[in-house]
């Protein structure tokens, strides 16, 4: 992903019919949430099966093996499933749907690329001085990962990491680099849970009967808090202190002016969406992502804009559509890897869902027999153990949660169900070796992912695991 605007010298490669297609699904995906057409879904179906094919020959083998798997998964489906058209129907829309998601909040982060009055935000937070820095990070790691979702840690880190090389002291530099990295990655996994922008909760809600993201929203940022607090408690009584030496780095407190200066295009920024999703929800019943992917492309479009009028005094059209092209042309081929990993996780999560129901059936398992707040307390846990072995949430959570009993047939609200969900995902962005915080994390604290996502974390997990239980339990009796 891009942190800053590429260097106009360098020539990246271009693959417009890639980035059509990828903007065509999109675009189809949008006009069926709001329309309801199932034309519209098979249109988008279609283009998300040529633009697959295109990547296909981009992306590494792993990816490649990943396609393979849903191909194979296909075939069985069609053979097996006396409803496999609409099997098949329901892994397009779900593959589909997060390709489209994918495609408008990757607008928004490359326009933020762009942007000076972020990076500036940035260094600002990655220079506090000792005494607020991890709570500064932290918040720092929510706000921006309202924007920019995991490149919060791609350019809060790079920050950071310049900040704490004007310390001499290796030892200091080491543990300070350490604690910075950890808080900006402990505020992003907090916002997971109840990130409007953010695939938790457009994945989960359309998997539990009931929920939805208004219905949900409230309890699942509770969640984030327990996350944010908890990461602060083990902070506080756990991690290593420099000593008794605190000169160097970021040595000057500034004011509230200070903070107020630099962080308000960042938080007009998020007003911004707000708004205009506050105003789209009221006008129309379109379900919350559906919002979301009309919302986030314009306010992209519109900053770009902005960026254009600052730069060169007015705003050039030419200009603006260079950079519209550039998008299509180059940013979305670029981010090949993660749409292929993306869709092909709806896709064979919902598959093997679909193939597992008949089984699971024929076995005589009856989840429904098992206590409801036993059955979420391990479905919480499964999502974080199954990140151990290189399963993405998406995928997890497309593979279980179907497999579940209604809310209804447990007697508990739906809001339970979306909490255990979320909170697991949550965790396995803190602890898998294989998703994008931990690796970023790993790569700027020069160690390996294990070790940042099972050793570094270890007692922040721990800890998170006890009072996120103790919150799933409460909401699971309590809330109706």
């Amino acid at each position: 992903m891009r942190l800053a605007r590429a260097d106009t010298a360098t020539v990246r490669p271009r693959h417009p019919l890639v980035g059509a297609a990828l903007v065509a699904t999109m675009l189809a995906v949008t006009l069926f949430e709001w329309t309801g057409r199932q034309g519209f879904a098979l249109i988008s179906a279609g283009l998300l099966i040529v633009a697959l094919s295109l990547l296909s020959v981009r992306v590494r083998w792993v990816h490649r093996a990943f396609l393979a798997v849903g191909m194979i998964l296909a075939v069985l489906a069609v053979a097996t499933l006396p409803d496999w058209p609409d099997t098949l129907h329901r892994a397009f829309g779900s593959a589909g749907f997060i390709v489209a998601y994918f495609v408008a909040l990757l607008s928004l982060r490359v326009a933020a690329s762009g942007s000076g009055a972020i990076a500036e935000c940035g260094r600002f937070m990655g220079e506090q001085p000792p005494g607020r820095r991890y709570l500064a990070l932290t918040v720092g790691g929510q706000l921006f990962g309202l924007v920019i979702i995991y490149g919060a840690i791609s350019l809060l880190g790079t920050m950071v990491q310049t900040s704490v090389m004007r310390e001499p002291d290796p030892r200091i530099r080491s543990i300070r680099l350490r604690r910075m990295l950890l808080a900006i990655q402990r505020g992003l996994v907090s916002i997971l849970p109840w990130s409007p922008v953010a695939f938790t909760l457009a994945v989960t809600i359309p998997l539990v009967p009931g929920a939805t993201w208004a219905g949900v929203v409230l309890p699942c940022f509770v969640t984030g808090m327990v996350i944010m607090l908890v990461g602060w408690f083990v902070d506080t009584l756990f991690e290593r202190r420099p000593g008794a030496r605190q000169g160097g780095v970021g040595a000057a407190a500034p004011g509230w002016r200070d903070w107020a200066e630099k962080v308000a295009p960042l938080l007009m920024l998020l007003a911004g969406l707000g708004v205009v999703s506050a105003c789209l929800m009221a006008v129309s019943d379109v379900r919350f992502q559906g919002i979301v992917m009309v919302t986030v492309p314009s306010i992209a479009l519109c900053w770009v804009a902005g960026q254009i009028i600052v730069e060169s005094g007015r705003l050039d059209p030419d200009s603006l559509g260079r950079r519209c092209m550039s998008f299509i042309e180059t940013d979305l081929p670029e981010a090949r890897g993660e749409v292929v990993l993306l869709a092909m996780a709806g896709f064979i999560g919902t598959l093997g869902s679909g193939l597992l129901g008949p089984v699971v059936a024929e076995a005589g398992l009856d989840l429904s027999a098992v206590p409801p707040a036993l059955l979420l307390i391990c479905v919480f846990l499964v999502v974080p153990v199954t990140g151990q072995i290189g399963m993405n949430p998406i995928l997890a959570v497309s593979l279980i949660a179907p497999l579940l009993p209604s809310p209804d047939a447990m007697g508990i609200s739906p809001v339970a169900v979306v909490v255990a969900i979320t909170a697991g995902w949550a965790l396995s962005g803190a602890t898998s070796p294989y998703t994008a915080s931990t690796l970023l994390v790993a790569y700027f604290g020069k160690v390996s992912a294990t070790r940042v996502g099972l050793q570094w974390n270890g007692l922040f997990v721990a800890f998170s695991m006890i009072a996120l239980g103790a919150w799933i339990l409460t909401v699971t009796h309590f809330w109706t």
